[in-house]
Order: structure tokens, then C-alpha cells, then sequence
């Protein structure tokens, strides 16, 4: 009974994710592109906004630290240098009687969850994607779509290095899309084939290398836990030895606990030790070694924080959505459960909508002038239609923090608005010209 509530849960989230435009299916007129999403008007500001938070912390606010946008598009030798043509593959079987495929380390039976046929024996499937440059047939150029973002940073570390003055220890950081040939993608946004990357790499002394891997391991788990509602339910994770990836020397992974398939990974923190930039130098021919103030030469460790952007989108709804008893409008117009977004405001796609109480010209024009007087400085709606209950639980369905009324009293009155809060429901009175200072002080 409970997979099934929870089953009920990620159903309710994915319903609301359309209805209110946060998340579309990919090609939904042509009957939709499986594993493939389009972010809608709020969820492109709540991605973008969950972006933003991430870069202000990572780069904005450190010295340690820059940022790089680099190419999607890398020739085959990156990719065999990285390690990835040869290692980053997963065991594919194929049911001999439906035809479908399966990853095989994630079935539970020996046989075809979908028809109960046999499997054919596991085959390594490459998760990279091939494509070619160049237009003359015959004479292209073998390329790949970057698996992940961090190889452009290896590419670029001389070259960053060099025009930034930087000296180890320090970051360059990435937020980019990466595309993987996934054999299951699935559960909406949280396994797709094309995604998005937040990544940073941070080189240092090897004899450094355990100081810093517990420095990000705390930063990254800082920084989810400042945005979560419900802290016991996110965890680290340590990869096994059978588990680590081929670069890797330590792995742990951050996993939030979903309503679709219990604990799973939204963030890791990684130890790659040398590999990275030896490769890279070896097929290069590049030297990739740092020289330090005593003249010792060596080739930088690196820690690396990966986060996905659309899986930590996926985190905050699952986190933030909350259903409560009915609260909002008139008897006539209330409802049994009302639906409310928790998110954390600076993460919230609207900061606050403008409501004027009717849709008498004089209350519009008030509302008017207060929308575009604060949409200069933060996403608002505005929004006249249906009873003042109903815009409430619109605003509160989409998460909100702030509604902001205009009605009869304003005019006639205090020239003042009444500000409510999304969570505590509490409502104020502000003077119009105070609106600004008001919401400085809560944004």
C-alpha cells in the first residue's frame, strides 16, 4: 500500500508539472520522444533560477574558483584519452521474445520484466554519443556529444590556468549539457538521455588531495540542505570498490529519497586523483604537469562536485510538494486538499503575482503600475481572473512566496496593499512606495 501512495505521489507531481508549465514532454504533438523533456514557462525560471543559486555559491562568491562554457561537440580522441570509448559502458540484455531492452544490474528476475521471455546474455554498451562533422560524404569527421561536462575543463585547464594567473589550488566550474545513450532512461526528468550539468573540478596537490575531497563533500551537502524542506530525507552514499568508476580513487554520492524508487543519486562528490590530466597530456602531448613554488613538479589531482540541474529540479518539487487541508476563498469555493509548493525563495519561479481584487478599472490601473515597478527587479505574475481564493491557491500550486492585493481600501484609504504570505498564510498591510524596501529585506 505504501509503493503505492508513493507511486500516487510522483503521479500527483508529474500531473502538476504540466498543468501549471513547469515540464513538457519533448514532441508531445507527435506523440512525444521517450526520456526527452521541454521546460515550460515556470520551469525554465525554476531551472534557471536553480542554476543561478548554484554559480552565485560556486563561483560568484569564491576566489578559488571560475567558470568556462565549453564546446558539446569534442573529437573521438577526448574520448578515448578520457577512458570513456573503452569504460563507459553498461551490461545491456535483450529479450529474445519482445525484443525490448534492459539494463541487466537493474533487474531484480533473470527474465523479461515486461513478458517474462528469456534474456540474451549481457553485452557492454557504450553510453557515448556518436555523430560526424563535415558535409562531404565519406570524408567526416568522427565526433562524440560530450558524456559529461568536465572533459572541456581538462581541455581548457592550461589555457585557464595561464590567462587567469590562477595557482593551485583552484576550480573552474561548468554548467552545460551532456547527453548519454541511457539503455532504461525514466521517472520523468530524473533519467534522461539529454541533460543538463553543474560540474566543477578543483586541482590540487596530490599530498592535499583527502583535505579538499572533505571540503567539497561538506560544501555540496551544504548546499542541497539549504534548500530542502525535508533534511531526513537526503543522505550520502559511499561507492563500493566494485562500483567506482575507472577514474575514480573515492566516490559518494548524495541521494534524496523519492517517491518513485526509494534512495537515489542526485549529486557526487569524486576523488579522480591523476587520471584526468595524465591522460590528457599522454595523448596530447601536452604537458600537463604543475611546477610549485619549490620547483617540485607533479600532475595536479582532481576533486570534482557533479550535480545535475534537472535532477536537483526534480529534487526540490518532489521536496516542496505539499498538500493541506483547504485554506484558501469561500466555502463554495474550497476544496478538500489544496496543493502548495514549498520552495525556497530564492529558487521560486514567481517571486510574488499582483492582484487587484476585481477588475474595476481604478484597481487595475494600481496593480498595473505596481507590476511594473517590481518586475524590474524580480519575476512577477499578474493576474485578475476568478476569485481572490482561487488566484491564492493558483499562486501557492506554483510556489509563490508572496501575493500581493490591491482592493477598495487601497483606493479609498491607506494606499496601502495587502501582502500574504505563502507559507504562514499571515497577511500585511504595506504602503504602496514601501513595497520595494519590504520585499529587499524577505528576497
Amino acid at each position: 500500500m505504501a509503493v503505492k501512495k508513493q507511486s500516487d505521489l510522483m503521479e500527483k507531481i508529474v500531473s502538476l508539472a504540466k498543468r501549471r508549465g513547469f515540464i513538457f514532454q519533448s514532441a508531445e504533438i507527435y506523440g512525444g520522444l521517450r526520456s526527452c523533456w521541454d521546460f515550460g514557462p515556470l520551469g525554465v525560471e525554476l531551472k534557471n533560477n536553480v542554476k543561478k543559486a548554484w554559480w552565485k555559491e560556486m563561483v560568484q562568491k569564491r576566489q578559488d574558483v571560475v567558470g568556462l562554457d565549453s564546446a558539446i561537440l569534442s573529437p573521438k580522441i577526448v574520448w578515448e584519452a578520457s577512458g570513456h570509448l573503452e569504460s563507459f559502458t553498461d551490461p545491456l540484455v535483450e529479450c529474445k521474445k519482445c525484443k525490448k531492452r534492459f539494463r541487466e544490474d537493474q533487474l531484480e528476475k533473470k527474465e523479461c520484466p515486461e513478458c517474462k521471455g528469456e534474456l540474451s546474455k549481457a553485452k557492454q554498451f557504450n553510453l557515448l554519443m556518436k555523430t560526424n562533422l563535415g558535409v562531404i560524404e565519406g570524408k567526416q569527421d568522427e565526433a562524440y556529444m560530450r558524456g559529461e561536462t568536465c572533459q572541456g575543463i581538462y581541455l581548457n585547464y592550461l589555457s585557464v590556468k595561464d590567462s587567469m594567473r590562477k595557482k593551485i589550488p583552484f576550480g573552474i566550474a561548468q554548467i552545460g549539457k551532456a547527453f548519454r545513450n541511457e539503455i532504461t532512461p525514466g521517472n520523468f526528468i530524473f533519467r534522461t538521455r539529454e541533460f543538463e550539468q553543474m560540474e566543477m573540478q578543483y586541482f590540487v596537490n596530490p599530498k592535499d588531495a583527502g583535505k579538499y575531497y572533505n571540503e567539497w563533500k561538506e560544501w555540496t551537502m551544504n548546499w542541497y540542505q539549504k534548500f530542502i524542506n525535508h533534511q531526513d530525507k537526503i543522505r550520502w552514499r559511499q561507492h563500493k570498490k566494485d562500483e567506482l568508476a575507472h577514474y575514480a580513487q573515492e566516490a559518494w554520492d548524495i541521494e534524496y529519497e523519492t517517491p518513485f524508487s526509494g534512495w537515489n543519486e542526485f549529486a557526487g562528490v569524486h576523488n579522480r586523483g591523476g587520471w584526468d590530466l595524465s591522460r590528457h597530456s599522454k595523448f596530447s602531448g601536452q604537458d600537463m604537469n604543475y611546477i610549485d613554488e619549490n620547483g617540485k613538479k607533479f600532475i595536479p589531482w582532481v576533486q570534482e562536485v557533479s550535480m545535475g540541474a534537472d535532477r536537483a529540479v526534480l529534487m526540490f518539487l518532489m521536496d516542496a510538494y505539499t498538500e493541506v487541508e483547504t485554506r484558501s476563498g469561500d466555502d463554495k469555493a474550497k476544496h478538500e486538499k489544496e496543493v502548495i509548493l514549498k520552495l525556497h525563495k530564492d529558487l521560486a519561479p514567481i517571486k510574488m503575482t499582483i492582484l487587484p481584487l476585481s477588475k474595476k478599472e481604478p484597481l487595475q490601473k494600481i496593480a498595473q503600475e505596481i507590476f511594473t515597478n517590481l518586475s524590474s527587479k524580480y519575476m512577477c505574475q499578474y493576474d485578475e481572473t476568478g476569485s481572490i481564493g482561487k488566484r491564492y491557491r493558483r499562486q501557492d500550486e506554483i510556489g509563490t512566496p508572496y501575493c500581493v492585493t490591491v482592493d477598495f481600501e487601497t483606493i479609498e484609504k491607506d494606499n496601502s496593499v495587502t501582502v500574504r504570505d505563502r507559507d504562514t498564510m499571515k497577511q500585511e498591510r504595506v504602503k504602496i512606495n514601501e513595497l520595494e524596501s519590504y520585499f529587499l529585506e524577505r528576497l
